[in-house]
């Protein structure tokens, strides 16, 4: 690795010490029902977010809700003491399209139409919310 390279590569890493954040990758969710569930706890406060997640009917509000754990667990990590309400909020959460299953479903007349099973990956950064106002 060039020197150049080397050091864009550390500034990355010391950036990255400040956030906080949890990837949840090949979701085997379609990206706009995963959506619909992201919209819903985009810039709320975590434990808020938990609780709309936890009773929210959807499907994939269950692994949101995890990966939010996750994101909660990795900020206590980092910061060595526990968030307390109010404290953090989601930043930012963001859905990409993942590789997507190509399949076959025999039609009438010899024909075959596509099924495109569709995944996902999910992106959550956390972060406290007195840190938002410098």
């Amino acid at each position: 690795m060039g020197v150049r390279k080397r050091n864009s590569a550390d500034a990355i890493k010391e950036a990255r010490k400040s956030e906080y954040f949890a990837k949840l990758r090949n979701v085997p969710t379609s990206p706009r029902k995963m959506r619909l569930v992201v919209d819903m706890v985009r810039g709320q406060e975590v434990f808020k977010a938990l609780g709309i997640l936890k009773f929210s009917n959807k499907e994939a509000s269950n692994r949101v809700e995890k990966l939010l754990r996750s994101a909660i667990a990795n900020w206590e990590q980092k910061n060595d003491r526990k968030a307390e309400a109010g404290e953090l909020y989601v930043k930012t959460i963001f859905v990409d399209a993942a590789p997507m299953l190509k399949r076959l479903r025999p039609a009438p007349q010899g024909r075959g139409y596509r099924i495109r099973k569709r995944s996902n990956h999910v992106t959550l950064f956390v972060d406290t919310i007195n840190n938002d106002k410098d």
